[in-house]
């Protein structure tokens, strides 16, 4: 393990090296760094190589065997078609090479089939996440074991970058990272080095996401959806996640975005007749049918609302939600489990839950509790350590998201250590306050601005 982070430590300090071979100015214009991605293309379709003499002839590639050039050819058509295709591309925030070699602080986040992310901060102020090919990844590896030849197989994984850096730029969404800018060279040896520069996120931690609020785990899902309706109806067509898995996302400001797009595709599976069409996961099969114009209907569609199913809906959805919604929950699970609804059904069924949440219409009629406690107005509660609750937003005690002072006095009523409760001024990001409930009501300090809860068998006991 230790030798192999040696390598990919050893791989991106050259890519940063490559930045500063290929600065060429301190920074591209927007327009060059669109046309990046067919330089480079038209380079590993050269073979690659160094630049060579002015006036020179290029040096003749390698001979590669017949069936590395097969790969080579079809993920060349991949990549030309995606640059080829609906939308207008971004400029991707006008980062170059110049910016890549003035970099520091190069520090290694993780490493995958095919590429290595490290993270840097740019001269300028802030940070950003570097992707560049894997030298000494799986793909690479097995790419030589099949062929053994290593500037082909580098080319190979190249490619696969260059479609993630084309893919950024023609599709814009909020639950996609954003890419700053990209650096290009095919100077100095034979290797071509690209290196995108992307938003920088934090890993998605499912087992930290199930001890956080439920407010905040249905963010996260109603975002997975509206991702999954853009890319259902982007501009290039209905887009399949091939791996998809959460370790494929980041957290970015609180944010659920996709930072890997190397395996997606816009191809839809071809048939001839529906039994063609069969989507299999490892526990469910389910078959589709097979369009007049030869593809399966909606596979990319399907295959993606299955694996949000399986992979965060079941976790993130049901868990502490408010009872009344757990209904509406339990549809959207069983709908897209058995995948009943599409991604438009599915995004409805969010929007409705998120409008009987943040409206508090969930709210079911009950006897009124607020006529329980006395208020005091221009006063709050001293914050310290108290009683703990589950899921809080504060781990000294019991901070939880309500609609309104009645159903917070619903909650501390529940709470048979809750004897007083602030309606705070902080807000979740559905604009619903955070109310802190406490288990003694002393420590009043003046705050024009709050009000104070207290229960009324509280209130006559104590000195206030």
């Amino acid at each position: 393990m230790a030798a192999a982070a040696a390598r990919v430590r050893a791989g991106v300090r050259a890519g940063v090296r490559a930045g500063v071979r290929a600065r060429r100015g301190a920074r591209l214009s927007a327009a060059a760094l669109l046309a990046l991605p067919a330089l480079a293309l038209l380079a590993l379709t050269a073979g690659g190589g160094g630049e060579g003499r002015p006036g020179s002839p290029p040096p003749p590639p390698l001979p590669l065997p017949p069936g590395l050039r097969e790969e080579l050819r079809q993920r060349r058509r991949d990549l030309r078609r995606l640059a080829a295709g609906g939308g207008e591309a971004a400029a991707g925030g006008g980062l170059g090479c110049g910016d890549l070699s003035l970099a520091t602080g190069v520090s290694v986040l993780g490493w995958g089939f095919t590429k290595v992310v490290a993270r840097a901060a740019l001269a300028g102020g802030g940070a950003v996440a570097l992707k560049s090919v894997h030298g000494a990844g799986r793909e690479v590896r097995q790419c030589l074991q099949r062929y053994g030849a290593p500037a082909g197989c580098r080319r190979l994984a190249a490619y696969k970058l260059l479609k993630e850096v084309t893919l950024l730029q023609r599709l814009q969404h909020p639950g996609i990272v954003q890419l700053h800018g990209q650096c290009y060279d095919s100077s100095g040896d034979s290797e071509i080095r690209v290196t995108a520069m992307l938003e920088l996120g934090s890993p998605l931690e499912m087992i930290q996401l199930l001890q956080t609020p439920w407010e905040e785990r249905f963010k996260i899902c109603l975002s997975l959806v509206r991702l999954l309706f853009y890319l259902a109806h982007s501009p290039l067509g209905s887009i399949v996640l091939l791996d998809f898995q959460p370790r494929q996302f980041v957290m970015v400001d609180g944010n659920l975005k996709v930072t890997d797009l190397d395996d997606a595709s816009t191809e839809e599976l071809s048939c001839k007749e529906d039994n063609d069409c069969t989507l299999d996961f490892p526990t469910k099969s389910f078959p589709l049918k097979c369009s007049v114009v030869g593809k399966c209907e909606g596979i990319n569609e399907k295959k993606n609302l299955f694996n949000a199913y399986r992979y965060f809906f079941t976790y993130l959805l049901p868990h502490s939600a408010p009872l009344a919604l757990r209904p509406f929950l339990s549809d959207i699970l069983n709908a897209t489990g058995d995948l009943r609804y599409g991604i438009n059904e599915t995004l409805r069924a969010f929007e409705k839950v998120l409008h009987l949440y943040k409206s508090g219409l969930y709210l079911q009629k009950r006897p009124l509790h607020l006529k329980d406690y006395i208020s005091l107005k221009g006063f709050r509660m001293v914050e310290g350590e108290d009683y703990k609750c589950w899921p809080s937003y504060s781990h000294l005690g019991c901070l939880l998201s309500v609609h309104s002072a009645e159903e917070a006095a619903a909650i501390c009523n529940s709470q048979s250590q809750c004897q007083s409760f602030t309606v705070t001024q902080r807000r979740t990001w559905t604009g619903r306050p955070l109310a802190l409930f406490q288990s003694s009501p002393t420590g009043l300090i003046p705050d024009a601005n709050a009000v104070v809860y207290i229960k009324r068998s509280a209130s006559s006991g104590e000195r206030l």
